[in-house]
């Protein structure tokens, strides 16, 4: 039986208040972001997201398995260790964070100098101008670090931290190298990926072969 989340609800019968019942509160939907990279391990959530606490982290975690929103599982041997992942209904809430996203990037600016900063926080804003190659995986690297981005053949784009197919024989379709500056100009519409490559603002390298158009 899941666990019932604390009860913070608005009372109101409406479909926004009661989707902010159960993502409305500080944290949780910064917590489907790094999610939505895929499992992740307790100790790599509290890594990615700088100024939470540890009882904060737990307590939102909880509630988020007892509104169905994430379920926890344990690997298999000889990791032994638990991680957290989204259901189907949590990853729902990517178009809910990319829409969010648009709406926040011509604020977003330069980084301030209390701001962290970690590569896949930008995969959300770019997931529409690299869906725009074609179906495929894109490792994009920046100077903060690496993440990679599926494309299915429908145009549906999902992204995961870190480096595709690391550990295998799996290797990305493509390989796009920017900068952060121009992944806000991308986010905010101010910049094409057509235009950023053709302007030397990124590099995009396509194997032989490879899937993407």
């Amino acid at each position: 039986m899941p666990r019932q989340p604390r009860r913070r609800s608005y009372d109101q019968h409406c479909a926004a208040a009661r989707a902010l019942d159960l993502v409305g509160d500080r944290w949780t939907l910064l917590v489907v972001r790094e999610l939505l990279a895929g499992p992740r391990r307790y100790t790599d959530l509290h890594a990615d997201l700088p100024g939470v606490s540890t009882d904060m982290l737990a307590g939102r975690l909880k509630d988020m398995e007892g509104a169905e929103l994430v379920t926890r599982r344990r690997l298999p041997p000889p990791a032994s260790a638990f991680v957290y992942e989204l259901t189907p209904r949590g990853r729902d809430l990517l178009p809910v964070l990319r829409t969010l996203a648009a709406w926040g990037a011509p604020d977003l600016g330069e980084p301030r100098p209390t701001d962290a900063v970690r590569a896949h926080w930008y995969a959300i804003p770019l997931l529409g101008a690299i869906a725009e190659l074609g179906a495929g995986v894109v490792q994009v690297s920046l100077d903060e670090g690496e993440f990679h981005v599926r494309v299915g053949d429908d145009g549906a784009a999902s992204y995961g931290d870190g480096v595709f197919g690391a550990g295998t024989t799996e290797v990305p379709d493509a390989r796009l190298r920017t900068d952060t500056a121009t992944c806000r100009a991308l986010a905010g519409g101010g910049l094409t990926l057509a235009e950023a490559i053709e302007t030397g603002r990124a590099a995009l390298e396509r194997p032989v072969g490879a899937a993407l158009a």
